[in-house]
């Protein structure tokens, strides 16, 4: 059976967030890049963490900082795609040519288990990334005269994947999807040329169910379902029905819909999947979200942080305790998506702010894009992989005899981005899970443009400060008298009770001083009380 959920929503931990394929119009790339943010478990009160471009022995951080998932690329045998300028762009993951897991570019199975093992011994859950709606965009006779292979080594042509599916395993539209206000051809014809399982055969449940289950007795926790746009609910249903019957507790299911409205199939279709515990992804988020922390211009103004005093269902925003939220992710940080406005790491000091927001904010549950360094500027830039070796296989974030990652580095090709590593966003984690307890905002104020506080009950409180000049000013906190460690400029040592850097002292009517530099912030919380003297 499932663990029953808590309404407080999760940060998702990030530590190399990439993309998935899903929701891709025609004129859009065929990929997804590789994820390493983390995801939370159970939707319980922790944050999780997608993990795509990571190898599969990279695992330390996480858990100490409260993380409770972390979302991995696609495990299964994949495409080789081996581009003119020698790079393995990020998508080939998401153009699966087998269900075996015995070696993809992140690593092999023993890596694999070892990695699931050693993240659950830190409390830590793996949420897996499953690409179940379709197969490879190509396949048939290379440049050589051979036939393709898969990272396994699996021979393949499109509609024919040995030991896998044959032809009459797809749905017989074998032309791209070209009408997005019709059900039927969203859901049986192609997505951007990738072969489209018939979901609706047993042959093809079952043998989707017998990958799921597989991973879930390696100690898998939960699966990102890609692409389920492109799958009916009905077929989706029904897949995970059969996993659950198979596995205990029942695993965490979160479906990748992008639904700006307007079209035949929507997000909240998905909402009664696995018995109503299923989540949704939701992309409005991020395109309000991020309007608001650009300064989106418009006609005679522009959009400010002030405006988010309601941020939430009144804003036409999916249910809070249905939905996935982040400030961007592996495709729209690359432009995909639906051309929402997006914040990524290149927004430099404006992603940890909206991340600040997005995970002391009582809505969704969150998850952290977490990157590898690539240029923004160009599709071959927007293309390329995580850093790999020669044949396409990922490099392992840490140095050779080295158990330091090699993060915050933001050259393109070479560079590990670690935003989820970012101190304003990792201690942002230990925030949200002390603060779900009060799940409800207080004690608003802002200067009416982009500067903003509140509180969540006597929990914590957080202040945002997006603009220039410093922000000075007496705020209620809520929270009782003490002195607490500013967990945006410091870090919090809990066994000794210290501080690393500033301090906030709120007196005994919950009032405190605060100072919060430009573009800048201040966030405290009962669990980040020091000591007393």
């Amino acid at each position: 059976m499932r663990l029953q959920r808590l309404r407080a929503g999760h940060a998702h931990r990030c530590a190399n967030r990439c993309g998935s394929r899903a929701d891709r119009r025609p004129d859009e790339h065929a990929g997804a890049a590789d994820r390493s943010t983390n995801r939370c478990a159970h939707r319980s009160t922790n944050g999780c963490a997608d993990r795509c471009a990571h190898r599969w022995n990279n695992r330390r951080y996480l858990g100490p900082k409260g993380f409770a998932a972390v979302q991995v690329s696609p495990p299964n045998e994949h495409a080789l795609i081996r581009q003119s300028n020698g790079n393995y762009p990020w998508w080939e993951r998401y153009q699966p040519v087998s269900y075996s897991i015995d070696k993809s570019r992140s690593g092999t199975r023993a890596e694999f288990q070892d990695m699931v093992t050693r993240c659950h011994n830190a409390g830590v859950d793996i949420y897996v990334d499953a690409v179940i709606n379709h197969m490879t965009g190509g396949g048939g006779m290379n440049s050589e005269g051979g036939f393709f292979h898969g990272s396994n080594g699996s021979p393949y042509t499109k509609y024919n994947y040995p030991g896998t599916y044959s032809a009459n395993d797809f749905h017989t539209c074998h032309s791209d999807i070209s009408n997005y206000n019709d059900t039927g051809n969203v859901q049986s014809c192609e997505l951007v040329g990738l072969a489209d399982l018939n979901t609706g055969s047993d042959y093809v449940r079952t043998t989707i169910t017998n990958y799921l289950i597989g991973l879930a007795n390696m100690g898998v926790r939960g699966f990102r379902v890609d692409a389920v746009k492109h799958i009916s609910p009905t077929d989706m249903a029904a897949i995970a029905d059969k996993v659950n019957a198979a596995v205990e507790p029942d695993p965490y299911y979160f479906q990748e819909v992008i639904d700006n409205g307007g079209e035949g199939v929507h997000a909240s279709d998905y909402f009664g999947i696995s018995n109503g515990q299923g989540d949704v992804t939701e992309f409005r988020y991020q395109d309000k979200l991020s309007k608001k922390f650009l300064n989106a211009p418009f006609p005679g103004g522009h959009e400010t942080i002030a405006e988010l005093r309601t941020f939430g269902e009144s804003w036409g925003l999916m249910p809070s305790d249905k939905t996935i939220v982040f400030t961007s992710n592996h495709d729209t940080q690359r432009g995909h998506a639906g051309g929402a406005a997006f914040i990524s790491y290149h927004n430099g000091r404006i992603e940890d702010l909206a991340s600040v927001f997005m995970l002391g904010w009582p809505y969704g549950y969150p998850s952290i894009m977490s990157s590898y360094a690539f240029d923004d500027s160009t599709s071959t830039g927007t293309d390329a992989g995580p850093p790999s070796d020669a044949n396409g296989n990922t490099n392992s974030i840490y140095s050779a005899g080295s158990n330091t990652p090699s993060c915050f580095d933001q050259t393109p090709g070479v560079g590990w981005v670690c935003e989820h590593r970012w101190r304003p966003i990792g201690n942002m984690v230990a925030f949200r899970n002390y603060t779900n307890a009060a799940w409800h905002v207080d004690n608003w104020w802002d200067n009416g443009n982009n500067q903003i506080a509140f509180s969540r009950g006597d929990r914590g409180f957080v202040a945002i400060n997006r603009e220039d000049g410093a922000l000075s000013r007496t705020f209620q906190t809520g929270l009782p008298a003490g002195v607490y460690c500013d967990v945006i400029n410091g870090d919090f040592d809990a066994t000794a009770g210290t501080c690393s850097g500033p301090t906030v002292t709120v007196d005994a009517s919950g009032s405190a001083s605060i100072s919060v530099g430009g573009m800048n912030a201040v966030a405290i919380y009962g669990g980040a009380k020091l000591a007393a003297p």
